[in-house]
């Protein structure tokens, strides 16, 4: 039951300080937002602007969004092996952008591993408190 309260949950209000800007979203083919939505509510509540990209997002519409957004972090929602195998096109659209290692990449979902987080220069986190801790530890060292 604690999905149908994370859902229930109201919009938290815009931080009038952030502590740093986030875009979020589920990678194509990737239709399934709760997860995404329980992360980008804790974020938002923890001090962080937030942009939420959308399901079923394409890779280059996360670059183009950071890009737009200034963004600090990219926190993907992967909850389906077709969305996991996308993974690869995102990492080449931010090479190509040149955001590669200057952008905090953040991940999460039923069909991702930390190793494959890993594996594509990224941190994984199991839950929505884990995205929060990892995007406040981030935060704090690219400012070192």
């Amino acid at each position: 039951m604690s999905w149908l309260k994370s859902m229930m949950e109201k919009e938290p209000p815009e931080p009038t300080n952030p502590l740093g800007t986030v875009v979020i979203g589920n990678i194509e083919p990737d239709m399934h937002d709760t997860a995404k939505e329980a992360v980008r509510k804790a974020l938002k509540r923890a001090g962080f602007k937030t942009v939420d990209a959308g399901k079923s997002v394409a890779p280059q519409v996360f670059v183009d969004k950071a890009k737009e957004a200034n963004a600090d972090i990219i926190a993907l929602s992967v909850n389906t092996v077709p969305a996991k195998n996308n993974l690869a096109k995102l990492d080449e659209a931010l090479k190509a952008a040149g955001l590669k290692g200057k952008m905090i990449l953040i991940m999460g979902g039923a069909a991702v591993t930390k190793e494959d987080a890993e594996a594509m220069g990224a941190v994984y986190g199991k839950n929505k408190e884990e995205g929060v801790a990892i995007a406040k530890k981030a935060i704090a060292e690219k400012k070192m």
